[in-house]
């Protein structure tokens, strides 16, 4: 057995991981897989970055980010596949939802446009939104839905809290709102001192959220054990997406050295069963979080791409340059060349126009045709890396 170190943040997205280690698909590709857990995604992207661990679940911006030389330590970093997609929350505190319902909010969950108007008029000059990282596909969401209904970036004011601290953060009135994955929207719910106001789902139907990342030059030194990490990796990603899993799924992440939190709140996540205010009756969120299916493992280049133009925007860089190294980033040729044994059927391209599936469609792949989406923007956005 090889051994292999790998970070994770308790989040209901670490699961693939917790998974290929638990149940012996590390074991079954000749890996020693050792989980590391960190308390934030500052202390997880350094200790990738300075070698102290081998691979990584990340947020799908921090790779590009890094590999952009955003940060404190610019290291070449490689995304190997997308882990799970979606699976974030939007909550306000019970007094910001009060308010939004006074102003006419009639509390509907899934209504993005409804909601976004009533929290920018709700809200007062400053939003104080609470997000894990300063590179998460959580600020992308958020600037892109509240944006597109008009508010300017000069009234969001973004702290970075860790995930585990959100519940924290908005009970003592650090924060008025916060996007967070699960499940810790839950939990803060479950204390009283938030309310879910929106899935990140209904921002973007098919957001990369957590991936699997390598420094670029420990992938080049070691090109059996990222074959075999991949592996593990997608087979946990595979039996994840059976429902009849998901029970077995929840009572290994309820595991004191994963998550640490009782089963029926991460089974909400796994289920998309999620309940906006306590003792609500929980709603069924399509799409509200993907770990397989739809080809929501592959790196999509478009998608990096896509990241690259909003980090180039917010940091004043050169937007060629930055799609150019988020789409080196996301290793569409390794996915393909190293699943390509496990019979995998795959897109048969490796970008794509993102937003411009309303429904589910049938496109080629590599087998012969796959469905992928929806993918769609709630505003309508197409995003055309060529254009």
């Amino acid at each position: 057995m090889t051994p292999l170190s790998c970070a994770f943040v308790p989040l209901v997205d670490s699961a693939p991981l917790i998974v290929a280690h638990e149940l012996g698909f590390a074991r079954a590709n000749s890996l020693k897989l050792n989980l590391v857990k960190h308390p934030s995604w500052s202390s997880l992207r350094d200790g990738l970055a300075l070698g102290q661990v081998d691979a990584a679940q990340m947020l799908s911006p921090t790779p590009i980010a890094t590999s952009l030389n955003l940060g404190n330590l610019p290291v070449k970093l490689d995304v190997l596949m997308v882990l799970s997609v979606n699976g974030n929350n939007i909550g306000v505190a019970p007094k910001l939802a009060q308010k939004m319902r006074g102003n006419g909010w009639t509390g509907t969950f899934q209504t993005p446009r409804e909601t976004g108007l009533h929290l920018i008029k709700s809200a007062g000059k400053t939003l104080r939104v609470g997000i894990p990282f300063p590179f998460a596909m959580h600020v992308e969401l958020l600037h892109h839905w509240l944006s597109a209904l008009g508010l300017p970036e000069s009234a969001l004011d973004i702290k970075v809290v860790p995930p585990p601290r959100m519940p924290d953060a908005i009970a003592n009135d650090e924060i008025d709102a916060f996007c967070v994955g699960e499940p810790w929207g839950s939990l803060a719910v479950e204390q009283g001192v938030a309310e879910l106001i929106l899935p990140g789902s209904a921002i973007w139907n098919f957001a990369p959220e957590k991936v699997l990342a390598t420094r670029h030059d420990w992938t080049q030194n070691h090109p059996e054990e990222t074959k075999s990490l991949m592996r593990a990796t997608y087979q946990a990603a595979c039996w994840l997406e059976d429902p009849s899993n998901r029970m077995v799924a929840a009572d290994l992440l309820a595991r004191a050295e994963y998550l640490d939190l009782p089963e029926h709140l991460i089974d909400r996540a796994l289920t998309g069963k999620i309940a906006p205010t306590r003792n609500a009756q929980p709603q069924y969120v399509p799409q509200f979080q993907q770990f397989h299916g739809t080809a929501a493992n592959f790196p999509w280049r478009s998608q990096a791409a896509w990241i690259a133009t909003r980090l180039a925007k917010r940091y004043s860089l050169d937007p060629v340059h930055a799609r150019s190294v988020a789409r080196n980033c996301f290793r569409t040729d390794l996915y393909r060349h190293n699943l390509e044994g496990l019979g995998v059927d795959m897109p048969a391209a490796s970008e794509k126009l993102e937003g411009s599936l309303a429904a589910p469609t049938l496109v080629a792949s590599t087998r012969g045709e796959m469905i992928l989406g929806p993918d769609a923007f709630f505003d309508g956005e197409i995003f055309d890396l060529t254009a």
